[in-house]
């Protein structure tokens, strides 16, 4: 819990300016309307892209964010940091509702974010609900790649939504966090939408299950949570014809996410799986201000791809 606690804590930021100042606003238009906003960070004569994918109720601006694209801008990568609709300030961007099955808008935000610098490589990291993301988007690569991609990192992926459904309300912290967060997200829409949405019922709830049932029910096709959090599950097989490579980092001590859930799947030989004894969730801390394990393996992988 220390360290899954740590991943989020403001005091990391500091030291993150670098990115934040050289940003770059974008908007990108990802069909059928949807419009979904992002902060580029480009890199004179850049090594490559970075395109970080956050986790769920996270943003572009969240601590584990800007540590690690920090990390890899002063090795001297360009990064882009994409929010998911409704995250961060975006509420306003989109009339309809996030929800965690919505992949093509997704995919499409890094495609565009990929096709800024095409001539250059291009690594995709994610984090819980956005290491997820980076691996829905890493088996459908076979029939429609992304510009130059060379490696996903996806870092506590969740793998299997009803396993770590069950998870969330069984512990106090992480349940209380992730009602503030989600109900603050719900405040912000209502306010941008006040005429199409009030949340009032939703803001009610007093546990994450209940809330998530009665938003469905209300705002999705999904018939049951059971059928909503299996449409964005990675199935046993989903990485077994992977040709692009991916590292999976987890640990056994994971408070959210099943470690049993990653070794399970069937891979392919470019897919690699790291299950560390500790690192909780999205944490990995070796010291509290140097670098994260994964942003040291990140390092190293670079080096060894790019010798």
């Amino acid at each position: 819990m220390v360290q899954t606690i740590l991943a989020s804590r403001k005091f990391r930021k500091k030291a993150a300016q670098s990115v934040i100042d050289a940003s770059e606003s974008h908007i990108f238009d990802c069909g059928d309307g949807i419009r979904l906003q992002g902060s580029y960070s480009p890199k004179d004569n850049a090594k490559g892209l970075f395109i970080y994918l956050h986790g769920w109720e996270g943003s572009e601006a969240s601590t584990y964010v800007l540590s690690s694209s920090r990390f890899v801008f002063e090795q001297g990568y360009s990064v882009f940091r994409l929010n998911f609709r409704d995250h961060g300030d975006t509420h306003h961007l989109n009339e309809g509702l996030f929800h965690s099955a919505m992949f093509d808008e997704v995919f499409e935000g890094v495609k565009q974010a990929a096709n800024l610098t095409p001539e250059i490589p291009v690594y995709i990291v994610g984090f819980s609900l956005g290491g997820n993301f980076a691996l829905r988007i890493a088996r459908v690569l076979n029939s429609e790649p992304i510009v130059n991609l060379q490696h996903i990192f996806a870092i506590s992926p969740v793998i299997d939504p009803v396993n770590s459904s069950e998870v969330v309300d069984q512990n106090r912290l992480i349940q209380k966090y992730f009602l503030k967060k989600w109900s603050t997200s719900l405040r912000k829409k209502q306010a941008a939408f006040p005429d199409i949405y009030n949340f009032s019922e939703e803001l009610s709830q007093t546990n994450v299950t209940d809330m998530t049932e009665l938003f469905l029910s209300k705002y999705s096709d999904f018939g049951s949570t059971h059928d909503y959090f299996s449409s964005y599950a990675i199935h046993l097989d989903d990485l077994k014809t992977s040709k692009v490579r991916i590292s999976m980092i987890m640990s056994r001590d994971d408070p959210v996410i099943k470690p049993e859930d990653m070794m399970t799947l069937n891979i392919s030989p470019c897919v690699s799986r790291i299950m560390l004894k500790y690192g909780g969730h999205n944490g990995f801390f070796q010291s509290l201000y140097g670098p994260t394990w994964y942003d040291d393996y990140i390092a190293q992988t670079l080096k060894a791809e790019n010798p």
